[in-house]
This record gives C-alpha cells, sequence and structure tokens, in this order.
C-alpha cells in the first residue's frame, strides 16, 4: 500500500512540475491544463491541497506574465517602427504625461440662498475684524456699532 501511495505521489509531483514549466511559458491555467491533459479542476484542488505547489505555481504565472508583456512590448515597439498610428498613440498616451488621458470634472452646487441668523452675521463680522478686513468696526454685541 505505500508503494502505491508513493508511486502517486511520484506521479502527482511530476504532473505539477510539469504545470509549472508550463505556467511559466503560458500564464492561463486553462490552456496550460489542455496542454498537459490535467484537470481544472484538480489544479485547484492541487492549489488548496499542497501549499508549495500553490505557490510555485502562483510565481510561475507571474514570471509567465512578464515574459507576454516582454512579448507584447516588443510587437509594440516593431509597429511603431512601422509607423503603425494606433501602436504610436497607445505608447504616447501609456508612457508620456503630456498625452496621458486626463479627466475633467465640472460641478456646480445648487445652494438656496439663506438668511444668516443674527449669531451667525456677528460671528463673521468678528472674523472679518480680526482678519482686519472690517473697515467699518462694528461691534459684535446685538450687532449695534461701539
Amino acid at each position: 500500500m505505500n508503494k502505491m501511495n508513493t508511486k502517486i505521489e511520484k506521479r502527482i509531483h511530476n504532473d505539477q512540475e510539469m504545470l509549472i514549466e508550463q505556467l511559466k511559458k503560458t500564464p492561463i491555467v486553462q490552456i496550460v491544463c489542455e496542454k498537459t491533459s490535467i484537470g481544472r479542476s484538480t489544479y485547484y484542488r492541487w492549489l488548496e491541497k499542497y501549499p508549495d505547489f500553490a505557490k510555485k505555481a502562483n510565481e510561475a504565472i507571474e514570471e509567465g506574465s512578464f515574459l507576454i508583456n516582454d512579448l507584447a512590448e516588443s510587437q509594440l515597439i516593431s509597429a511603431i517602427k512601422d509607423q503603425n498610428l494606433g501602436a504610436i498613440i497607445f505608447w504616447l498616451k501609456s508612457h508620456h504625461p503630456i498625452y496621458a488621458p486626463k479627466v475633467e470634472i465640472d460641478a456646480r452646487l445648487k445652494m438656496d440662498k439663506e438668511n444668516l441668523t443674527p449669531e451667525q452675521e456677528i460671528l463673521i463680522k468678528n472674523a472679518l475684524k480680526l482678519a482686519g478686513l472690517l473697515s467699518t468696526v462694528e461691534s459684535v454685541k446685538g450687532g449695534k456699532e461701539k
């Protein structure tokens, strides 16, 4: 019984290594599972059951994503060299602050006119007086001049 478990564990380990190598080249789980003839449900079950495999798989997907990004940038640069206007515009919008998309916000607040209470008027007049912005000084007491 122990030999059988060891044999199965060895096969699982080999399949996991094969998946990880494929993820480094193509970081898309569905495609890798099809290439290796390993079911997606098995892949996700392994992620839960084997933490070391999960870590390696995530690292492989990240590495594969960097590879795909490098390939995409290479193709984009080739398109720019071929004077592809769409590629040129995309590059400038993504890499040059002058051409980056901008968002403008235009907002208008609608406020009903409110009359100030006598207390609010006094506070405002005091604040203006303290700030040195009132040329004629009114008293804060009752709004009467001193």
